[in-house]
């Protein structure tokens, strides 16, 4: 049986939350304060996924960088892919909040959108 203490970062209380797998499936959680905390160690043990935000270089913008984000999770294990595809963005004004950015960034199935509005100038 393999054990794993994770601090949640479910909700503000940040428990300390024991995981214990056996053949790589949960078996238990203790720790948690709450229902989101039993969530996040399961998914974070067995699938770990995150949100990723950064910005872009914005040509012809009001602003020099846009701010952005992944629209939804990607594997974690992808994270420097996406940073990779975000970093060679070419990105030109005007953007606002939504906007899709970089398509299928990475091969995850999951847009970067932007996260303020840059008008023209």
């Amino acid at each position: 049986m393999t054990t794993k203490e994770l601090t949640c970062i479910g909700c503000p209380m940040g428990c300390l939350i024991t995981v214990q797998m056996e053949k790589g499936e949960v078996i238990s959680v203790e720790g948690n304060t709450c229902q989101k905390g039993d969530i996040y160690a399961r998914k974070e043990v067995t699938n770990p996924t995150r949100i990723v935000t950064s910005t872009v270089v914005i040509k012809d913008g009001d602003k020099p960088r846009l701010s952005v984000k992944t629209k939804n999770d990607i594997p974690k294990d992808k994270i420097f892919e996406v940073m990779k595809d975000i970093d060679a963005a070419d990105v030109t004004a005007p953007k606002h909040i939504g906007d899709v950015v970089v398509s299928n960034v990475a091969g995850t199935g999951v847009d970067v959108i932007a996260t303020r509005n840059i008008e023209k100038v």
